[in-house]
């Protein structure tokens, strides 16, 4: 790829993405090529007439090689950028997703001073609440001691550490005391649908974090059974679920006694987040 000026490298390796089955080749292609010039996206407009360099021509050839193969453009950058911050992330954890941003509007709709994020990962729901509410405490948890590092990392990141307690655990397992707010993203695709999930998915996430080996349901199962116990007098429990899961789930949390019960669609329309509130 030597030889080449940054224009025609990026016209050669968005036809090699397109090739390969890759969505949106070209924004791809442009992402790599900054990350391999180490210079923001919005300046390989600027770099386009110029000639590459041997070495970040060679870093760009890799970099677009393992796009080609699936491999998430976010775990070759080892960020992903999330409701205005950016997160460190990893093939240990789940790439954060804008739909999840649905979720931290409804539960910055409502003052809380205390919450508990079930199922961390990258830690981008817990770090993002505490960073918009800089009076509050939280606690994240983990079955996986690699997510529980990655979500450290990224508290250090964004200055909430002191504010965060990380700890690995089974869901309540290791949680003691009551919360104003408890939030999950957790495992919801159904062992069934797991083979028509994206390569990018399928092959560079935790199955973990992905699917809970059967029906999809049993994560909020739990969530449900514990959720009473920890949760404050008029306190929230809000989490994110698939499209078709709104009433499984809400009867989940009107079966534990929740109350007020409502779905919360994403800017799509699809349900995205289920809410309820622990009867005062």
């Amino acid at each position: 790829m030597s030889g080449q000026t940054a224009a025609q490298a990026m016209v050669a390796a968005t036809a090699r993405l397109r090739a390969a089955g890759v969505p949106d080749p070209a924004r791809d292609a442009r992402l790599l090529l900054a990350h391999a010039a180490r210079i923001e996206a919005s300046r390989v407009t600027l770099i386009a007439p110029e000639d590459l360099a041997l070495d970040i021509a060679e870093r760009y050839d890799q970099l677009i090689a393992l796009r080609a193969v699936r491999v998430p453009v976010s775990h070759l950058l080892g960020e992903r950028e999330f409701y205005g911050r950016r997160f460190k992330v990893s093939g240990e954890v789940l790439d954060p997703r804008p739909e999840t941003e649905i979720l931290i509007e409804a539960a910055l709709s409502a003052p809380f001073e205390r919450v508990l994020d079930l199922g961390t990962g990258s830690g981008c729901i817990l770090v993002t609440l505490l960073a918009e509410r800089p009076e509050a405490t939280g606690v994240g948890v983990d079955l996986s001691e690699a997510a529980c590092l990655q979500a450290s990392a990224n508290a250090v990141l964004h200055r909430v550490a002191d504010r965060a307690d990380i700890c690995a655990s089974d869901w309540f397992a290791q949680v003691a005391g009551r919360f104003d707010l408890i939030v999950s993203n957790p495992p919801y695709i159904a062992l069934a649908e797991m083979p028509d999930l994206a390569p990018e998915v399928i092959e560079h996430e935790p199955q973990m974090a992905l699917t809970d080996g059967g029906d999809g349901l049993g994560a909020y199962r739990r969530i449900a059974a514990g959720a009473p116990d920890h949760l404050r007098p008029g306190g929230r429990l809000m989490v994110e679920i698939g499209p078709t899961q709104a009433l499984a789930v809400s009867q989940l949390f009107e079966a534990a006694g929740l109350s007020g019960v409502r779905v919360i669609p994403d800017l799509d329309g699809r349900d995205r987040v289920v809410a309820a509130i622990l009867p005062e």
